[in-house]
C-alpha cells in the first residue's frame, strides 16, 4: 500500500523527483569521484615525495665527518651483512634499504666517483617499485659530464679498472656530483676494488610519521638503530624529510577541510527540494489526515520516497563519479595514472549512505508535514 503510494507520488510530482534524484546523483558522483582521485592523489604525494630522494643514510660509526661532507661517502666501511640484520629486525622505521659502496677513483684522467648499487630490499616485506634503477651485472650507469666530456654513448664498451662494461644508459643531468659518477652493480665494484663483502653506507627512507610534536623521529631512529648496529650511525636529511611529512599532513588536513562543508551544501540543497514538496502538498496532507491516514503512513511516504531516490541516486552517481575520475584523473595525476581503479567499496556506501542521507535531509519536512492540524491546513484552503 505504502509502495503504492510512493510511485503514485513520484508519478504525480515528476519534476520534484527529478530534481532531488538529480541532486543525490550529483553528491555520490562528486563523492565517488572525490574519494577515487584523493585516493590517486594520495599515491601521487607518495611518489613524488618518495623521488625527493633518500633521507637517511647510514654509515660506519667511526667516520670521519668532515672528510664525509667534504667528499659525500665514507672512508670507512661495514660488512654488507649489516642490511640483512636489518631485514631481521621488522621493527626498523625504514624503507627502501640500499647497500652501496662508493670511492673516489682516476679513470681515463679524471677524477670520478665509482659507486656500486646492491637491489633494494623492502623490510615490512611488502612489494614496493624500486628508487633507483636496476643494474645488471658488468654494465654501468654513467653520470652526465663523463659521457659529455668523454663522449660516451648507450651500449659502447668501456674499460673500469681493468674490467669491461657495457654503457646501459648515460644519465641526464642532475647538477650535483652524480654527474661525474659511475654506477655498477655493487658485487661487481667489490671486485674491482678488492673489498668483496664491504660497503661504506646504507641509503634508506624514514617511513616513520612525524607522531607527535614533542618527539624527535631521528631520536627514535637512532635508538633503534643503536639496538642492532651499535657500530654504525644514521644521517637524516631533514630537509628532504619534513618537506615529505609536511606535504603529507597537508593533503590529509585539506581533504578534512573540506568534506564537511561538501556534506552541509548537499544536506542543505536536499533537505530545501524536500521542504518545497511538503509545501507544495499541505492540502493534500490535510486531506489524507482528515481521511484518517495516520502519522505513520504520511512519514513512510515522504522518508519512503526519499530512500528510493538515495538508492537510484547511488547507483547513477557511481558510474558517473568513476566515470570522471577515471576520465580527468590520469590528466592531473600522471604518475600514478595507471593506478587509478574505481573503488567498488564506494559502491556499498554508497548504497547505504545515499537513501540514509537523503531520509536524513527529509526529516525535519517530514516531522512538520504529521504535525500539521489538518483542520487548520483545510482552513487555509
Amino acid at each position: 500500500m505504502i509502495l503504492k503510494l510512493i510511485l503514485k507520488e513520484i508519478l504525480h510530482r515528476k519534476l520534484n523527483f527529478i530534481l532531488s534524484l538529480l541532486a543525490i546523483i550529483s553528491a555520490v558522483a562528486f563523492f565517488v569521484s572525490f574519494f577515487t582521485t584523493a585516493n590517486a592523489s594520495k599515491r601521487e604525494t607518495i611518489r613524488l615525495t618518495r623521488d625527493m630522494g633518500f633521507n637517511l643514510r647510514i654509515i660506519p660509526k667511526n667516520t670521519n665527518m668532515d672528510k664525509f661532507w667534504t667528499s659525500g661517502f665514507s672512508e670507512r666501511t661495514m660488512p654488507e651483512e649489516y642490511v640483512n640484520r636489518f631485514m631481521a629486525h621488522k621493527k626498523f622505521s625504514y624503507a627502501h634499504l640500499t647497500a652501496t659502496l662508493q670511492k673516489q677513483i682516476m679513470w681515463q684522467n679524471k677524477r670520478v666517483i665509482l659507486i656500486g648499487i646492491a637491489s633494494e630490499l623492502e623490510p615490512s616485506g611488502k612489494e614496493k617499485s624500486s628508487m633507483s634503477f636496476k643494474i645488471e651485472p658488468s654494465t654501468a650507469y654513467i653520470g652526465y659530464e663523463l659521457a659529455k666530456s668523454l663522449a660516451l654513448k648507450n651500449n659502447q664498451e668501456v674499460i673500469i679498472l681493468g674490467k669491461s662494461f657495457k654503457i646501459e644508459k648515460c644519465l641526464s643531468e642532475t647538477g650535483s656530483n652524480d654527474d661525474i659518477r659511475i654506477y655498477a652493480q655493487l658485487s661487481d665494484v667489490q671486485s674491482l676494488l678488492n673489498m668483496e663483502g664491504e660497503i661504506n653506507e646504507i641509503k634508506a627512507l624514514n617511513c616513520l610519521c612525524l607522531v607527535d610534536e614533542n618527539e624527535d623521529p631521528l631520536e627514535i631512529l637512532r635508538e633503534q638503530l643503536a639496538l642492532v648496529l651499535p657500530d654504525a650511525k644514521v644521517i637524516q636529511n631533514k630537509t628532504i624529510a619534513v618537506a615529505r611529512e609536511r606535504q603529507r599532513q597537508m593533503m590529509d588536513k585539506y581533504f578534512a577541510f573540506i568534506m564537511p562543508f561538501i556534506v552541509l551544501v548537499f544536506a542543505i540543497l536536499i533537505g530545501a527540494l524536500a521542504m518545497m514538496n511538503v509545501q507544495e502538498r499541505k492540502q493534500e496532507i490535510g486531506v489524507l489526515r482528515a481521511l484518517g491516514y495516520g502519522s505513520n503512513k504520511i512519514a513512510s511516504l515522504f522518508l519512503g520516497k526519499a530512500i528510493i531516490i538515495g538508492l537510484i541516486g547511488a547507483a547513477f552517481g557511481f558510474i558517473i563519479g568513476n566515470g570522471l575520475a577515471l576520465s580527468f584523473g590520469p590528466d592531473i595525476f600522471k604518475v600514478t595514472a595507471k593506478m587509478i581503479q574505481p573503488l567498488y567499496k564506494l559502491l556499498i556506501w554508497s548504497l547505504v549512505a545515499a537513501p540514509l542521507f537523503a531520509a536524513l535531509a527529509a526529516f525535519v519536512p517530514t516531522m512538520i508535514a504529521i504535525t500539521q492540524d489538518p483542520a487548520l491546513t483545510l482552513r487555509e484552503e
